[in-house]
């Protein structure tokens, strides 16, 4: 059963399928497996590269207002153009970067639900050819849309101590224990110290999909996953992982399918928080 939902964020692998060719479309493929592009991706689609492309080549930052908008350019992008993002591993750096999207105001932007996985269950084409674009100029970004981000000072003054917030863990039960810096497949030396946030309830990003197809699942089963962690639409929710890329795809599921009003990705998440000095931690199942 596909979400159903009145909010224009999602579309199916049928439209995908459809739509390939549309000219007011770009399809971008954005992945975990930075590899994955050149071995299939459907046809027409573009890649972009998650570090490379969206993250600051200097600071612990993603890139600045200006380099999105020559990204933009470069991708052929134009304010108005419907962007579709897809990618593996039940879309989570295509959440990612959707959140990206978001932040710089671009209006037109959908995921496709399920992602590269739903779409090879259903055995739809891929291709290796390389996509061609036409890079375009005049992207102006708008925003920054500072209500869907937090920053390390709002999360150390506004959230821990402070009922009116859910703090939302989305990393594996191991690593909100602080058996994990990182998940098994990933260097573990990104934070000085494991554990999670003081108060942080662990509900892992993945448990919003149907691990059959990669899609998201009901809206019914969404919101009680959710408020059965007491993580109710009336509080400001502040959801956190490793690095940011599993916390936008929480984002995504709490601020653009449940419509909850008030939600930030912390994108400096277990990183920064782990490795400040004198940052309160938890260890264990405490919350």
């Amino acid at each position: 059963m596909a979400v159903s939902t009145n909010r224009q964020v999602l579309v199916e692998t049928e439209w995908g399928e459809a739509n390939l060719s549309r000219p007011d479309t770009v399809l971008l493929d954005v992945d975990e497996d930075t590899e994955a592009y050149g071995r299939g991706h459907l046809p027409g689609a573009l890649g972009i590269h998650w570090k490379n492309d969206l993250q600051d080549p200097v600071r612990r930052d993603f890139i600045g207002p200006s380099a999105f908008a020559a990204l933009m350019d470069r991708l052929g992008i134009h304010n108005d153009t419907l962007v579709v993002l897809y990618g593996g591993n039940n879309n989570w750096f295509a959440a990612y970067a959707y959140w990206y999207f978001r932040y710089y105001g671009h209006g037109p932007v959908r995921l496709m639900d399920g992602g590269r996985k739903k779409w090879e269950l259903e055995k739809r084409r891929l291709t290796r050819e390389p996509s061609t674009v036409k890079s375009k100029s005049g992207y102006r970004t708008s925003g920054p849309a500072e209500g869907i981000r937090a920053m390390r000072r709002f999360v150390e003054e506004k959230v821990v101590g402070h009922s009116d917030y859910a703090l939302v863990d989305v990393r594996s039960p191991e690593e909100y224990r602080g058996e994990l810096l990182a998940p098994e497949h990933l260097p573990q030396e990104q934070a000085q110290r494991p554990g999670h946030i003081p108060a942080a309830r662990n509900i892992p990003w993945a448990k919003a999909i149907n691990p059959e197809t990669g899609a998201f699942l009901p809206l019914p089963e969404l919101r009680a996953l959710y408020e059965g962690h007491g993580v109710t639409p009336d509080r400001e929710v502040v959801a956190y992982c490793r690095i940011g890329e599993r916390s936008a795809h929480t984002w995504f599921v709490l601020h653009e399918l449940l419509a909850y009003p008030r939600v930030r990705n912390y994108d400096g998440s277990w990183t920064e928080w782990g490795s400040l000095v004198g940052a309160p931690i938890e260890l264990g199942t405490t919350a």
